[in-house]
């Protein structure tokens, strides 16, 4: 964690500047903890400058200064599910990514990421994700092996060129066994568990389709989403009167089976898959498919 504290003396008019330790009491992101706690991180080499040096918590704050204090890490369940690797060469690597593992680290989710245990498993820091599922997602996830290749791919993404199909099953409606477009807007707000869909400019289009009908009423649908908004799939199925089984979030919060993977409960997976990521190559123009497995 970074701190940018900031200049705190009064320059002339005889007011004593703050000293670090009370600017970093001070600071909300380090809200609980107190002045022995960061007193014993100091002399635990937990706490330093931007050159890595130990920090004076009494020194005056007489200028802007960033203090780096390592943070701890959060209690993380183990996901118990595998992530194969359905690709590797020397620029890409591409995995079947399971339930519940979040592609980076993020908030309460470090260990038990994509990233983490690509890096781990080929032993190399220069793994990074091409582009982002969400954690409740599983299927096809891209990363690039080589920092001199990571903009061009993540480029394609951003730009739209690639050719994205999910699966899901949900609950049965014959009438989209034609297919249909849901064309909106979705916007999602920092600190809201759920997107909302708003007046203004679409900017999340998908096209879904019912594939099949399987037993019990459920039904395996077909989703191409043309644009990548936070939720939109889920939304979008959710607002046909159709949502995926396994939702936490629409077309109601669920708090229960929301909260359910940090007890340490995997039992009951959002029933959405990224079955297949297709694209030119940006190197080679070659046509590259793959597909998951699950």
């Amino acid at each position: 964690m970074v701190l940018r504290l900031p200049d705190t003396g009064l320059h002339g008019n005889g007011v004593r500047p703050w000293a670090v330790v009370d600017s970093l009491l001070a600071a909300p992101s380090l809200a609980g903890l107190t002045d022995a706690d960061l007193r014993q991180r100091a002399a635990a080499g937990e706490l330093v400058d931007a050159d890595g040096g130990p920090v004076n918590l009494d020194s005056p704050v007489t200028r802007p200064v960033s203090v780096y204090l390592y943070r701890d890490l959060p209690r993380e369940f183990d996901v118990p599910f595998e992530m194969p690797i359905l690709h590797l060469d020397d620029d890409l690597v591409v995995v079947d990514k399971p339930h519940f593992l979040a592609t980076m680290p993020r908030g309460a989710h470090v260990a038990q990421t994509a990233l983490v245990r690509l890096r781990r498993q080929l032993d190399s820091d220069e793994v990074a994700p091409a582009h982002r599922l969400d954690r409740l997602t599983a299927g096809v996830l891209l990363f690039t092996r080589r920092r001199e290749v990571r903009a061009a791919y993540q480029e394609l993404f951003a730009e739209r060129r690639v050719r994205k199909a999910y699966r899901a099953l949900a609950p049965v409606d014959p009438s989209l066994a034609a297919g249909v477009r849901v064309e909106n807007r979705i916007v999602k707000t920092a600190g809201d568990l759920r997107a909302q869909v708003v007046a203004g400019a679409v900017n999340a289009i998908s096209d879904i389709t019912l594939a099949r009908t399987l037993d019990g009423g459920v039904g395996e649908y077909l989703l191409h989403p043309t644009t990548g908004r936070t939720h939109q799939l889920r939304m979008h199925m959710a607002g046909l009167g159709v949502p995926i089984l396994g939702d936490p979030l629409y077309p109601d919060v669920d708090a229960d089976l929301a909260t359910a993977p940090e007890r340490g409960d995997f039992s009951t997976p959002l029933r959405l898959i990224a079955a297949e990521l297709e694209f030119d190559d940006p190197f080679t123009g070659e046509p590259r498919r793959f597909n998951s497995a699950r």
